[in-house]
């Protein structure tokens, strides 16, 4: 990776503690920094964590209460510029996604730092049923976002951000529509958006598979995301926005 290049992972979490500390291990493999935060999680989680405390290179921050997968990035982001970190692999603690896939990341990345490196998910058949309609909606409310398909799949939480770019945009989703929304402004902001195909898997529950996705509270939050996205677009276009339409 190019000298001027300085990688830190950041991985969100909120209770998984039968999988955080194999993908943790994983991701050493190839990022040896790590920023693990914590997202108010209970007991069996933070046991999990404090064994992880002792490895070298992974710093675990506890955030006090739940926030919300994207105030948790968020937190990671802003601890990674403090840290000196120009990117960040993000990545998430419950194990769906293929780390054996980070080298790609990290090369597209190195080729084209100024980028936001994006996954676009390539699901299995454990992908359950209702999430593909849900998933199309968004990539469809995306597209009219952005005027075309310049982000295949906004909702794959393995990613790498330049850092400053990613902080810069301003963000305000604090749950699921922190992915969505920050892939959107990044695009706007100018940002080169790299999609790269990875493998996603759901794992059962004896496994550590587990969903933190709310369906009334994400899904309101996600709906009034894509309203106001698509709303600025819109007087983007009509010239009638202060900021400079992408």
């Amino acid at each position: 990776m190019s000298a001027a290049v300085r990688t830190c992972a950041v991985i969100p979490t909120y209770d998984n503690p039968l999988t955080i500390g194999r993908v943790v291990s994983e991701v050493r493999r190839h990022v040896e920094d790590v920023i693990i935060v914590d997202d108010g999680g209970h007991a069996d989680a933070v046991r999990a964590l404090d064994a992880i405390c002792d490895q070298p290179a992974a710093l675990v921050i506890h955030r006090e209460r739940n926030g919300g997968k994207g105030a948790a990035v968020k937190t990671g982001l802003h601890t990674a510029r403090e840290l000196g970190y120009t990117h960040a692999l993000q990545i998430d603690a419950d194990g769906q996604h293929a780390t054996a896939d980070i080298p790609k990341f990290l090369a597209h990345a190195a080729e084209r730092p100024e980028a936001a490196v994006l996954g676009h998910p390539v699901f299995d058949a454990t992908m359950p049923r209702g999430r593909r309609a849900a998933h199309a909606l968004t990539n469809f409310m995306v597209f009219l976002q952005t005027g075309g398909r310049y982000i295949v799949d906004p909702q794959c939480g393995f990613r790498v951000y330049p850092v400053e770019a990613a902080l810069a945009v301003g963000a305000r989703g604090d749950r699921m529509d922190f992915d969505i929304e920050i892939a959107v402004r990044l695009h706007w902001a100018g940002v080169p958006i790299v999609n790269v195909p990875t493998g996603v898997r759901y794992l059962p529950a004896a496994d550590g598979g587990t969903s933190h996705f709310r369906p009334v509270r994400d899904n309101v939050a996600i709906s009034w995301m894509h309203a106001r996205l698509l709303f600025t677009s819109v007087l983007w276009r009509l010239g009638l926005a202060g900021r400079r339409a992408p």
